[in-house]
């Protein structure tokens, strides 16, 4: 089982531990974030949170120790990221198989779809906040159950200064499983998780908290509820290239310019925007004019054939055009790859 934590008591109290994460009061502030989100989707979905493919909730309770009262949570035991497993196949040059990869697409929009009726968005969807479920390996000894995650590390935590650790701080540090033997992934469902990022529609943040590399989708003047969705398409394609289509060094236009031709022209509309923006840019660029074979429908003729994964490339591009009034909605793209099960 996984757990979480969060203490009332220390909740706004900056660590002067050495080492540790400069922001330590905002982690405090997303963990209780994640936790009231989570309670909520559990009450909204009566209990069963994995049959939406979001990570099930199985306790909720406070805690008083000698630091203060802490808010847990308690949660199925999952397995690694998808980050994890697709660097894993990104190194042995090898490939998801195309019914994995169709499954895990539908439902991760089923998840999402669960979420946004529940009022809510995720706000952060990545591959680091998408785990594999564990339903195998959960019942195994504790040997086995080793033998997959790779022995647990532990190390004293001490401050560089060498005086003493405060009340508040533990005295190990675990290093985080590594998932040595790890292959169950054409056999487990996905867990969503990690909703220290997510909010309430109607109070959206200015910005949302996900990594450079899909930080496309709140760039197209499109709505939070709709980056939700655009992420899914973004990390489809991961699953199919093992790969992240578009790269972020913090200039905008190189980003959008690799949008642009990705899956459609620029529209009219926002050429004015995206000259304004050429004007203020350091760099040269300039874009091609054919688009009749877009980059995206390239990649996918790079793959090897394969009908299994036709439909995705449909869902993929009407998930990442760039006018909203021209983009599938959820219930669309679930409806055609619904289709191609059958």
């Amino acid at each position: 089982m996984g757990w979480l934590f969060h203490s009332m008591a220390c909740e706004g109290q900056r660590s002067q531990s050495v080492g540790l994460a400069e922001n330590h009061d905002r982690r405090f502030i997303g963990i209780a974030r994640a936790a009231k989100f989570e309670i909520y989707l559990e009450r909204h979905s009566r209990g069963e949170l994995s049959l939406n493919y979001v990570v099930q909730l199985l306790d909720a309770f406070t805690h008083e120790g000698p630091n203060g009262v802490h808010q847990c949570l308690v949660f199925e035991l999952l397995g690694p990221s998808v980050d994890k497993v697709l660097a894993d196949y990104h190194e042995s040059h090898e490939k998801l198989w195309s019914e994995t990869v169709l499954r895990i697409s539908i439902q991760l929009l089923k998840a999402v779809k669960f979420i946004h009726r529940a009022g809510m968005c995720h706000g952060d969807i990545s591959g680091r906040n998408i785990a594999f479920s564990c339903t195998h390996l959960w019942k195994q000894t504790e040997e086995q159950l080793f033998d997959v995650l790779g022995f647990p590390e532990v190390e004293p935590l001490t401050r560089l200064d060498g005086t003493p650790l405060g009340n508040g701080l533990p005295s190990q540090l675990v290093k985080a499983a590594e998932w040595v033997d790890w292959i169950d992934e054409d056999d487990e469902d996905i867990r969503l998780f990690d909703f220290g990022e997510s909010f309430f529609q109607g109070q959206e943040p200015k910005k949302l908290a996900q990594p450079g590399s899909l930080r496309v989708a709140w760039y197209v003047n499109i709505s939070f509820l709709e980056a939700d969705i655009l992420t899914i398409s973004i990390i489809d394609l991961c699953f199919l290239i093992h790969d992240w289509p578009f790269w972020y060094l913090g200039e905008d236009e190189i980003l959008i310019f690799q949008m642009i031709g990705f899956v459609e022209r620029l529209p009219a509309e926002w050429e004015s925007k995206w000259t304004s923006m050429l004007k203020r840019s350091s760099h040269d660029l300039e874009l091609k004019e054919d688009y009749g074979t877009s980059k995206l429908e390239r990649k996918f003729a790079g793959l090897e054939p394969d009908p299994t994964l036709k439909p995705l490339l449909h869902v993929m591009k009407g998930l990442m055009r760039f006018l909203p009034s021209s983009r599938l909605t959820a219930e669309d793209a679930l409806d055609l790859l619904g289709k191609a099960q059958e």
